[in-house]
């Protein structure tokens, strides 16, 4: 049978698709290392959890299996972490740690994209933000952006965060001058919208 803080991780893992050690730990606040990676190896050797080694000089990624993703209800499709944008989704892991501890927010209060996915169904193609924070009746969008598509894109995506939370804030690279000037440009008529740059996320990491 597997204890509370077990089934929290596979939950915590299905929320995000997959979780780095480091995320994993912060994220269950284990003052414990050695503790924490005996629960780890005992949801491996059960056969909940999956470990990937996909990038020299990261970490391991976790991910469920098919047992683990039943176990927490979830659909029995498994998640293929997609190397194009793993720094993307890794940046959003290390923005969720870096406002949980600066704005006091819990995990219960954020839901990720792909959680806002699942309740319109796989085929939606509508767009979310990499997460929310419902926080004192207000909601705040998060968006990481590393690479941009399209100044219209980018655009839209503003407006449609406008109408349907109250703030928005995207998180970019400081050194990327020209995705810098644009993203500027267009969160300036917004006066809901702001910028946190991933310098200060992964400074407080």
């Amino acid at each position: 049978m597997l204890q509370n803080d077990e089934i929290q991780i596979l939950h915590l893992i299905g929320k995000w698709g997959f979780l780095l050690s480091r995320h994993l730990k912060d994220f269950l606040s284990y003052s414990s290392t050695r503790t924490f990676y005996r629960k780890i190896k005992r949801l491996l050797e059960l056969g909940y959890l999956k470990r990937e080694y996909l990038l020299y000089g990261v970490p391991p990624f976790y991910t469920l299996t098919h047992k683990g993703r039943i176990f927490i209800g979830l659909n029995k499709r498994s998640v293929k972490i997609r190397l194009d944008q793993v720094n993307h989704d890794i940046l959003v892991l290390d923005t969720v740690l870096y406002v949980m501890r600066k704005e006091v927010v819990s995990m219960d209060s954020i839901t990720s994209e792909k959680e806002l996915h699942s309740k319109d169904g796989f085929g939606s193609r509508k767009h979310y933000p990499d997460f929310v924070i419902e926080s004192n009746g207000q909601t705040f969008a998060y968006e990481i952006e590393l690479s941009l598509k399209s100044e219209s894109r980018l655009e839209e995506n503003v407006q449609l965060n406008y109408i349907n939370y109250d703030y928005q804030i995207w998180v970019i690279e400081k050194k990327n001058k020209k995705l810098r000037n644009i993203v500027e440009t267009v969160l300036s008529t917004y006066h809901n919208a702001s910028i946190l740059y991933s310098c200060e996320v992964l400074k407080d990491d």
